[in-house]
């Protein structure tokens, strides 16, 4: 077992003590660390409803709960892994373009000490300078999405930067293999047909929540298998989950993935080679009772890290 999570930090869920990503310990040296979850706590990017900045705090608070063990991927990845939460990136609130940077530059500190970066959002524009920093390292990575939205539209109000355009500025930066990006649980009314023609000129796969529910979960794993054999980041909108179930977040979408479906998909990434991944959106103003959507982000967050477990 690692020297950085004593068993005994899971038996209570410590209640009174600061908040940390599944009460792990706080480690702030890369070179401690194996995988390091990262909150990003900005919503400067969101075109509807604010408060994906309070996502980090929310998603540390609701996985306290959290134990050590997968029973269902048989694994405890913090006996495998030096895991820790590494706190949150020191983002500009008033500046699109500065916290970018900031994300950029503390995801490269950690892979250039070789540690996979899982994050919180945060809104979904943060992806890009993450992205940004895991190609400059693995070139050009093919990409899980899972979200309502393709966030691939040019510009909103002006802007070339916003959470509805991380994909296409990441496409249009080569820092993502277009053909080896597949995109789960689209659905929701569209500003019109052309806004799949960016998909159709460089060869993104997008399946529609209707093709999930209709052909199954088993089908999209196998949709899955053409990733194998290179480099996948996975990045989790957790707006691709019906807002029945996931209620806290900024642009819901009806009729999404119920929050075993998502739990399930996730699971489902076993066998991929995956170099970072990040849960976004979390909204906590607009959270139901119980704190549902914080607390499936936080469920989420502890499969993704079982599955770098299992990787190594």
């Amino acid at each position: 077992m690692s020297d950085l999570q004593p068993l005994d930090a899971f038996r209570s869920p410590r209640f009174g003590q600061p908040a940390t990503f599944m009460r792990l310990p706080h480690v702030r040296e890369p070179g401690r660390l194996d995988v390091a979850l990262i909150g990003i706590p900005y919503d400067g990017g969101t075109s509807y409803r604010p408060g994906a900045r309070f996502g980090p705090r929310a998603v540390r608070e609701q996985s306290a709960l959290i134990r050590p063990w997968n029973p269902v991927l048989r694994v405890s990845p913090f006996e495998k892994l030096r895991i820790a939460d590494y706190g949150d990136v020191d983002v500009a609130p008033i500046s699109i373009e500065r916290t970018f940077e900031a994300v950029e530059r503390e995801i490269r500190r950690l892979l250039e000490h070789g540690v996979i970066p899982v994050s919180v959002g945060g809104d979904h524009s943060v992806t890009l300078p993450i992205l940004r920093a895991v190609a400059r390292r693995h070139g050009p990575v093919a990409i899980v999405h899972f979200d309502a939205h393709p966030d691939t539209w040019d510009e909103y109000v002006g802007s070339r930067y916003f959470h509805g355009t991380p994909f296409r500025r990441a496409v249009e930066e080569r820092l993502i293999d277009p053909r080896r990006t597949i995109q789960i649980g689209i659905r929701g009314p569209l500003y019109g047909p052309s806004d799949f023609d960016f998909h159709a000129e460089h060869g993104l796969e997008a399946i529609r929540i209707e093709e999930v529910k209709e052909q199954g979960t088993r089908w999209v794993a196998e949709r899955l298998r053409r990733l194998a054999g290179g480099p996948v980041y996975c990045s989790f909108d957790i707006d691709a989950v019906d807002p029945a179930y996931a209620p806290g977040t900024g642009t819901p979408e009806v009729g999404g993935l119920t929050s075993y479906e998502a739990v399930s998909l996730v699971r489902m990434l076993q066998g991929l080679t995956l170099v970072g991944a990040d849960v976004v959106e979390v909204s906590p103003l607009y959270d139901g009772p119980g704190q549902v959507t914080a607390l499936l982000a936080a469920n989420l967050l502890f499969e993704l890290v079982s599955l770098l477990a299992l990787g190594r």
